[in-house]
């Protein structure tokens, strides 16, 4: 697999979620089908089929009542940041690393549905779009402008709401600065989120809340043995959540996914 070129940057984008405080509402996955306009069809009880880009696991830690122990860990597209496999295996580079913001993106146009990212990701965080989108009468009047919905024959996920910083950009341009304030750019999920469970910002500003979160001794990301690097983060005080997160084999399995 091949490896992003490096190149000097001020930015790279991550996410925290802090597990201690997601309750499960799922107000993150409702902000962003709505952002990202996401169709819904009529029968989603196949949810092999159904298209989520932040996904809420609910786990548990195996333990008989009263000791049981029950956490949610909301799942978007971890944009991996070392040889990433969905980057690696795309045969016509619809898939895309920016060296620039860390931010890992799909060119939907030139997708030819193969789905060999769907098979390399080790999150299930791609979605293969069985579907074209059909919207109720009157109702592409709410459709967010700045986010293109996508067609029938392609793979989709999450993408950060990218272009949230292309908006947050235009701003600062216009106001005479070139670079971001810890805040402009945040995604629909962390905007939304009734706990503050979620946080989001550049890496590389030490002064972001992001890069701060992401030295507190309770850190920690999802399969983090396979090297990928991904720029999701989580926070946990519990340490049967940090094992099961790392699914590590030969480690003891406390708990699985409900």
């Amino acid at each position: 697999m091949s490896e992003h070129h490096e190149v000097a940057s001020k930015e790279k984008y991550g996410m925290v979620i802090d597990l201690d405080k997601c309750t499960g509402c799922g107000t993150c996955t409702v902000a962003c089908l709505s952002e990202n306009n996401h169709y819904v069809r009529e029968d989603e009880s196949d949810k092999l089929h159904s298209v989520t880009w932040m996904k809420v696991y609910k786990v548990t830690n195996g333990a008989p009542f009263p000791n049981t122990k029950v956490a949610f860990i909301p799942r978007p597209c971890m944009h991996c940041d070392h040889h990433t496999p969905c980057v690696s295996v795309c045969p016509v580079m619809a898939t895309d690393y920016n060296p620039l913001t860390g931010i890992v993106s799909q060119i939907y146009t030139r997708c030819i549905g193969c789905r060999y990212c769907v098979g390399a990701c080790p999150y299930h965080a791609r979605y293969f779009n069985w579907w074209d989108p059909v919207w109720p009468e009157g109702m592409h009047k709410l459709l967010n402008p700045d986010m293109s919905p996508r067609m029938r024959g392609v793979v989709e996920k999450c993408s950060f709401c990218n272009h949230r910083q292309q908006k947050a950009k235009d701003k600062a341009y216009v106001e005479g600065r070139k670079e971001l304030k810890d805040g402009e750019y945040v995604t629909a999920c962390a905007e939304a989120c009734p706990t503050g469970a979620i946080t989001f910002g550049n890496m590389k500003d030490p002064e972001s809340a992001v890069a701060k979160l992401i030295k507190s001794p309770g850190a920690f990301r999802l399969l983090e043995k396979l090297g990928t690097e991904p720029k999701v983060y989580y926070l946990s005080s519990e340490s049967w959540i940090r094992e099961l997160a790392d699914n590590a084999l030969g480690r003891k399995r406390t708990g699985g996914l409900a």
